[in-house]
């Protein structure tokens, strides 16, 4: 579903330009930060950069994985 919200231009510009490094839409960018911000309420004692790794690693699609093994 699609909805329409204003949000302040400087933070669509930090949006965009962090999407850009990361290889996000604005929209995704906008989005995997407001998961993070909630994540983090919920989760106080955790580091944020922790935090975004994990909906990082939620986010990565099976596939792209690589499988962890150990060599005996």
């Amino acid at each position: 579903m699609t909805m329409l919200i204003s949000i302040n231009q400087n933070l669509y510009d930090a949006a965009n330009r962090e999407a850009k490094k990361v290889g996000r839409t604005t929209a995704e960018q906008i989005q995997f930060w407001a998961k993070l911000g909630r994540a983090a309420i919920q989760n106080p004692d955790l580091p944020a950069s922790f935090i975004a790794n994990c909906l990082d690693a939620l986010a990565e699609q099976a596939g792209d994985a690589i499988p962890y093994s150990i060599k005996k």
